[in-house]
């Protein structure tokens, strides 16, 4: 399950940078994709020849910089983790892994994972499922999906529990931010759905900030 999305909001406006303004792909790894978002987030997506076939690396980036750097596998698994809350890790073997492939083939799919974090460990658990229903953004064909899902500590209690729906791409194989709620608080709804997808060559490729929604962003949480 992705980190609340409420969470991802507050971050992309308090938290301080981990990486450089000035945003490259490292040594050895190849620059992909970016995408603009609303909610005043963006992502910047590249490969490396030292990882895994199908291994994808993606940095958040918000008004404050870069918050957050992931490797994700072919199947949209969380690998490791570089962030302002701390780094993270999958623990293996996974009890039920995120899978991509059973989510085309069986339009849903459970997963009960356990990431191991610098506060100890989380066990994550939910459902992806496939609303039927794709759309097309700027010129990307992404399907529609609802999550529901829990975060728990090592005790079993409920960290995060929160429901929405997002986007996935066969094409690129990721998930992309949509609408996303807590489940305590269903009516704030927070919107980081893409808006435009930029690849090698066009202005914006590898930009190091987002540009939709920034001033609403920051007079909403203006005291």
């Amino acid at each position: 399950m992705m980190k609340s999305l409420m969470t991802l909001a507050l971050l992309t406006l308090a938290s301080p940078a981990i990486a450089q303004q000035s945003f490259a792909a490292p040594e050895g790894c190849e620059a992909k994709l970016t995408v603009q978002q609303k909610g005043c987030v963006m992502v910047n997506v590249w490969t490396c020849e030292a990882d895994n076939p199908g291994d994808q690396w993606i940095a958040l980036i918000g008004q404050g910089g870069v918050f957050s750097v992931q490797r994700v596998d072919g199947e949209f698994q969380w690998m490791e983790t570089y962030s302002v809350l701390g780094d993270d890790y999958l623990r293996e073997p996974v009890a039920d892994p995120s899978s991509l492939t059973e989510l085309f083939a069986n339009d849903i799919d459970t997963w009960d994972f356990t990431i191991e974090t610098e506060d100890g460990p989380e066990r994550n658990v939910g459902f992806d499922m496939l609303t039927g229903i794709a759309y097309e953004i700027d010129g990307e064909e992404l399907l529609q999906t609802e999550f529901q899902g829990q975060t728990l500590d090592a005790d079993g209690n409920v960290l995060d529990a929160s429901s929405g729906r997002q986007y996935v791409s066969k094409k690129h194989r990721l998930f992309f931010f949509g609408e996303s709620w807590l489940d305590e608080s269903p009516d704030q709804i927070t919107d980081m759905s893409p808006v435009e997808f930029i690849y090698p060559g066009e202005p914006g490729f590898f930009a190091d900030q987002p540009v939709y929604e920034c001033n609403e962003i920051e007079a909403s949480f203006q005291p």
